[in-house]
């Protein structure tokens, strides 16, 4: 499906791929992110998206919070290991909820934070297993789009 969408004199082109395979991949000019329906739990890297639950048709509607966009949420390491080592910021708001610390083993989907934008509540979600090295934020500090919140050791 694809959509033009205008914020702020600003237009988007945004595709959405399969609804009912977990993550969705969405495409915003370009830009490719996976996107957890907010209540759901990552995957298992293993499983197959047939093995994903139906996703209800009125999932996708106006109005309702998007889930933390992964492409924009992390950086790449150096090519050796490939993997996210940054989650960035997705988009401008305040901390207002912090669930994890330094030393921390997360795995895929876990919630890491949750970004207050708009007043909508944005959970920020691992999109891999690792060990939190360091927590760049605090409870009820504002971010700017793109800022580091926190950084994977490896």
């Amino acid at each position: 499906m694809k959509y033009r969408i205008s914020i702020d004199k600003h237009q988007f082109e945004v595709r959405v791929d399969n609804l009912r395979s977990r993550p969705i991949v969405v495409t915003v000019d370009g830009e490719t992110f996976e996107v957890w329906p907010e209540g759901q739990e990552a995957a298992p890297a293993a499983a197959a998206p047939e093995a994903a639950p139906p996703l209800p048709d009125t999932a996708l509607r106006p109005g309702a919070p998007l889930p933390t966009p992964a492409a924009e949420a992390a950086e790449t390491a150096p090519a050796s290991g490939g993997a996210h080592r940054v989650v960035r910021a997705p988009l401008p708001g305040v901390i207002i909820s912090l669930t994890v610390a330094p030393g921390a083993a997360v795995s895929v989907g876990q919630e890491l934070c949750v970004l207050e934008a708009m007043k909508m509540k944005n959970p920020i979600r691992a999109t891999r297993a690792g060990t939190v090295k360091a927590v760049h934020v605090t409870v009820g500090q504002t971010v700017k789009h793109h800022d580091p919140l926190l950084e994977y050791s490896e």
